[in-house]
């Protein structure tokens, strides 16, 4: 199994158990991880796992990993969808975060999750991803999101028209100072 370990910022005490102990479980069982660069950067020292190998989009690990992991919080999960995006790769949140809606794994259940991952005894969660489309090049090439999608005027102009669809079919035309 390859699984991929991602993350944005790195805090405290809390993150850093987490990842080392999410580490040590996935080399104790022979499972190969790639980590997010700029993750493996941002802990540093603080956490070196054996042979590491990285990836930056998500190209690097679109059918190449099964499972990634995202340690953060909610904002941290929400983000993994532009490394995911409609790939299929399962995805759990390990939170150490505050709220952890979405990120519901705690730093004490790590080792029990991985095993539950390893031996396939998970149900999954599917969520429905929102596709959108703009004119103009604002959010590179990726054009999802899993909440929803916000829309809003930029300037100080009058209000703004916006064309809204739902699977191809015109839903409504929207004269307003955004829509979210």
């Amino acid at each position: 199994m390859k699984v991929a370990i991602y993350g944005r910022t790195f805090k405290g005490n809390a993150s850093e158990k987490a990842v080392k102990t999410l580490v040590r479980k996935l080399e104790n069982s022979g499972v190969e991880t790639i980590f997010y660069k700029p993750f493996l950067k941002e802990l540093g020292k603080n956490v070196k796992p054996d042979g590491v190998k990285t990836f930056t989009g998500h190209k690097e690990i679109k059918d190449k990993v099964d499972f990634l992991f995202s340690v953060g919080g909610d904002g941290t999960l929400l983000k993994t969808l532009s490394l995911v995006r409609d790939s299929g790769i399962p995805v759990m949140g390990i939170n150490t975060g505050r709220l952890g809606f979405l990120s519901s794994i705690s730093a004490d259940e790590i080792e029990n999750a991985v095993d539950a991952v390893l031996k396939g005894k998970f149900d999954l969660d599917n969520r429905l991803l929102l596709e959108f489309d703009i004119d103009g090049n604002y959010f590179s090439d990726c054009r999802y999101a899993l909440n929803e999608v916000a829309v809003q005027k930029t300037d100080s102009s009058s209000m703004i028209t916006i064309h809204a669809s739902v699977n191809g079919k015109f839903l409504n035309t929207y004269w307003s100072d955004g829509l979210i």
